[in-house]
């Protein structure tokens, strides 16, 4: 299972009926299994034989109830076994075996259920922590932002965690609205801590530095400091300093994905390849600023790695210019969701690496109606001419 920071996702009613069943049948079973026994013993012409099942029951409590749960479904299955043997005339030893052998079950049951709640309210916790943490790291970014209508969908990998080492972030400046979508080398804490340093010195620096590169420039010199020789970030910082134009500056990420309203969909190749973030010490080459044209309508997708180099059963990626093209809409929302729920769909449910896609959409201006804009006088006057 991954992880999804959803906006606009439709699919929490399906998710909660599947957890209520689930919660409903898992401490039923037990006691239905018990009440099968019961019937073939009564009915059937085995006698003794089906008695060593009912240690079934306690043992399945353990893996749904808590402990005072599995303890009921022990004395059902007690009584059950005692009644069974009377019907029976089984002699005394066995069925007190049966009974001896159903409380040892039984009470190593209740521990195992015991142990198990135990493990899951600190895994609760965890998960408590690891969501507190995303929301700290990866702040919800809103609908609107600037000009901009804006959606995310975020996918860690690592599903219990709920985080891993994508980033994104969209913050607007006295510069104009800024963001940047990467992935940082590597998995696990590591790879959450820098992704953490990479947002932290983003948000300061998109605020302080009026020229993008400088941005950047910023970014490099604090991971140049505190990453190892072997770590990096790819990464697409982007600017809207102006109507009317987009500033992008690609630092060996995937390129974005650029919809004008009337050229269609097209990859933002870098015009001069750049290393990532952190090894620009070991190269000559140094990012360059890509300046765009941006007008009402075009929108601009950012993704990582982890969309594109998604694989299917037949180890084909998944094609996100061919998925972009299939549901793009004026919603990002509903664009990005839709690619999110394909993507999920081409994978057989599960990523096997973190993935983030962010769109944003430039909106046309709504045309007022001329019979609802113009004065009555005007209206009037152009009617007698």
């Amino acid at each position: 299972m991954s992880h999804t920071r959803n906006h606009g996702g439709d699919h929490c009613p399906t998710q909660l009926s599947g957890a209520l069943r689930h919660r409903v049948a898992g401490p039923l079973l037990p006691v239905l299994i018990l009440v099968a026994i019961m019937l073939v013993g009564l009915f059937g012409e085995a006698g003794m034989i089906w008695l060593p099942l009912l240690a079934a029951g306690p043992a399945l409590a353990a893996t749904t109830n808590g402990p005072r749960g599995v303890l009921c479904v022990g004395l059902l299955a007690a009584a059950v076994g005692a009644t069974l043997g009377a019907r029976a005339g089984a002699p005394g030893r066995e069925v007190a075996a049966v009974l001896a052998a159903l409380v040892a079950v039984t009470l190593a049951s209740a521990l195992a259920s015991a142990l198990r709640s135990r493990r899951e309210r600190v895994l609760a916790a965890v998960r408590s922590v690891a969501e507190a943490a995303q929301h700290a790291l990866l702040r919800p970014v809103p609908a609107t932002v600037g000009p901009f209508e804006v959606a995310v969908r975020y996918s860690a990998a690592a599903a219990e965690a709920r985080i891993g080492g994508d980033l994104y972030a969209l913050v607007p400046t006295p510069y104009g609205v800024r963001l940047i979508v990467g992935d940082v080398r590597g998995k696990g804490l590591p790879a959450v801590g820098t992704a953490a340093l990479v947002l932290g010195v983003f948000r300061e620096a998109a605020y302080d530095e009026p020229d993008l590169l400088a941005v950047v420039d910023r970014i490099e010199r604090s991971l140049a400091r505190n990453l190892g020789s072997d770590d990096f970030v790819t990464a697409v910082v982007a600017g809207y300093p102006r109507s009317g134009q987009l500033e992008v500056v690609n630092c060996g990420h995937a390129p974005p994905l650029l919809v004008g309203a009337s050229t269609g969909i097209t990859a933002v190749e870098p015009a001069h390849p750049a290393p990532p973030l952190g090894l620009r010490a070991l190269t000559d080459q140094t990012p360059s600023l890509q300046v765009l044209s941006f007008d009402d309508g075009d929108q601009l997708l950012l993704y990582t790695d982890g969309v594109i180099e998604a694989r299917d059963r037949d180890r084909e990626f998944y094609p996100l210019a061919e998925g972009l093209a299939r549901h793009l809409r004026d919603d990002p929302a509903h664009t990005v969701g839709a690619i999110h729920e394909e993507l999920l769909a081409h994978v057989g449910g599960r990523l096997h690496d973190d993935a983030a896609l962010l769109l944003i959409r430039k909106p046309v201006p709504a045309t007022p109606s001329l019979s609802r804009s113009a004065p009555r006088e005007e209206l009037l006057g152009d009617t007698a001419a």
